[in-house]
């Protein structure tokens, strides 16, 4: 049976636990890609193509995250590789973006296993 949970989304019980599942298929993506880099871009893939189903739920905050996550760490890291062969200081940047990572996957796997969203924080 199938009853909704989420009066606010509309959602049914087992379309919250599939939204709930794909979150954390993404985060281990996300994880994965700090030895597997091009796992990152299969977790954005999903995030955009199953965004409009998370819309108005908790996961919608998440999947967000995870989006912002992969652009603001591929940003950072072009500028680390630049600034590597420009100033040898990219080593330095690239570093900061890797912890800036872990972070954002970690406080976010984190956040949803305590069924919450998760908030912006003001370092992206």
């Amino acid at each position: 049976m199938n009853t909704v949970i989420d009066a606010g989304s509309g959602k049914t019980s087992d379309e919250l636990a599939g939204l709930k599942t794909i979150t954390l298929v993404v985060y281990a993506l996300q994880a994965l890609s700090f030895a597997f880099g091009v796992t990152a871009l299969i977790g954005l893939v999903i995030n955009y193509i199953k965004r409009e189903d998370a819309a108005g739920t908790l996961y919608q905050s998440h999947f967000d995250w995870q989006i912002r996550t992969f652009w603001w760490g591929l940003l950072w890291s072009v500028i680390g590789f630049v600034l590597i062969f420009a100033f040898g200081l990219g080593l330095v940047v690239l570093f900061v973006a890797w912890v800036w990572a872990i972070y954002r996957v970690v406080k976010g796997w984190l956040k949803l296993t305590e069924g919450k969203p998760v908030q912006p924080s003001p370092i992206g």
